[in-house]
């Protein structure tokens, strides 16, 4: 089959191809439209019925139907995946970004249930509702220019599932608290989650190293249901040792592991590693990273025959809120504000459009 093929180009060399969604087009209101990276790479990439890959001189369209102005709605989909609102395809300096630009509250309804589980009490799917959309608003108020993206569909940002991941429970909660947004000091807050806390959130301060007003450490009951309550993970001293190494410390095969320091909410903050080679010592964050991912810096650790064991308890930075803590609150009767006032103290919900009263 012959293919057509124009590239197109901006002055600053960024060829964007919209797909215009027109029913998914809010109409007289003032709802705010947030984009997600959906893809980023130099592979060619497939957008409804268009083949698109990156060319020398900007994007190229690959197909029968190829015109100068490529044109297809969101629900056409990406990939086998569609979408609310409409899709953007720009060149980058790595080849193509794919993105979705979505009606927000749209948006949390496609993250919704891929951060938490549908069974879960209304109060609960309420609560991750405000934050998730507290959390967008707070990232596309920091976006910069030269990036096309507010966040992405993965769980760097918030896990996004476009259409397919919608549900009556998600619908239910996003409508329940349609604009509803945590707000301090006029903005947006940033809206930090995580799984489970091991019965202490921590600080944003002892995590980030930046001191947040409303991200203060704070006691959680009834996590002990959750999966990352208690967890065990061992590691050989070689591949110990090749991680770090990955990592830009040299020390060799691991002779010697041992806590520093921990933080108020008892993570380890810092780890003094003795190797072969030589000594180090690093941050609990980046001892994490090295173990092949553990599920939180709460942890202790032995040494075990072939390694280290590492035991801990939690799931996630720790900071914000806890999804199994806000689970339990709910069991015993919360309610999704009561939720939120206990995540995040001293923050306003407010309705950020429509009425725009607070709550």
């Amino acid at each position: 089959m012959g293919a057509t093929r124009r590239a197109f180009a901006t002055a600053l060399g960024l060829v964007v191809a919209a797909a215009v969604a027109g029913a998914d087009e809010p109409s007289g209101s003032d709802e705010p439209w947030v984009r997600v990276l959906l893809h980023s790479g130099g592979e060619p990439v497939r957008v409804g019925s268009s083949a698109l890959r990156p060319g020398p001189d900007g994007l190229v369209l690959q197909g029968p139907n190829a015109t100068g102005r490529w044109i297809a709605p969101g629900s056409e989909g990406f990939e086998g995946v569609r979408y609310r609102g409409r899709l953007v395809v720009r060149r980058t300096a790595d080849g193509l970004a794919v993105v979705n630009e979505v009606p927000l509250e749209r948006y949390v309804e496609g993250i919704l249930l891929r951060e938490v589980y549908p069974g879960w009490d209304a109060a609960v799917l309420r609560a991750q509702a405000v934050v998730a959309r507290t959390y967008a608003l707070y990232r596309r108020s920091r976006s910069r220019p030269e990036r096309p993206w507010d966040l992405t569909a993965a769980d760097d940002s918030q896990v996004y599932g476009g259409i397919a991941a919608e549900a009556p429970e998600a619908r239910r909660a996003v409508a329940a608290t349609r604009s509803e947004v945590l707000i301090f000091e006029g903005r947006p807050i940033l809206a930090a989650y995580h799984s489970a806390s091991g019965g202490r959130t921590a600080s944003a301060q002892e995590v980030w190293g930046r001191a947040v007003p409303y991200l203060v450490s704070v006691p959680v009951d009834g996590e002990e249901v959750s999966p990352d309550t208690y967890w065990r993970i061992s590691v050989s001293t070689a591949t110990l040792g090749r991680a770090l190494t990955g990592l830009g410390w040299s020390v060799g095969r691991v002779e010697d592991l041992r806590i520093a320091e921990r933080s108020k909410s008892g993570r380890v903050r810092r780890v003094a590693v003795r190797g072969k080679d030589g000594s180090a010592e690093i941050s609990g964050r980046d001892l994490r990273r090295a173990a092949g991912g553990l599920p939180s810096t709460l942890f202790e650790v032995r040494r075990d025959d072939d390694g280290y064991l590492f035991v801990g308890s939690g799931h996630g930075h720790g900071v914000g809120m806890s999804q199994w803590g806000a689970r339990a609150m709910a069991q015993r009767g919360a309610s999704y504000r009561e939720i939120l006032a206990k995540f995040y103290p001293g923050v306003r919900l407010r309705k950020q459009w429509g009425a725009g009263e607070e709550l």
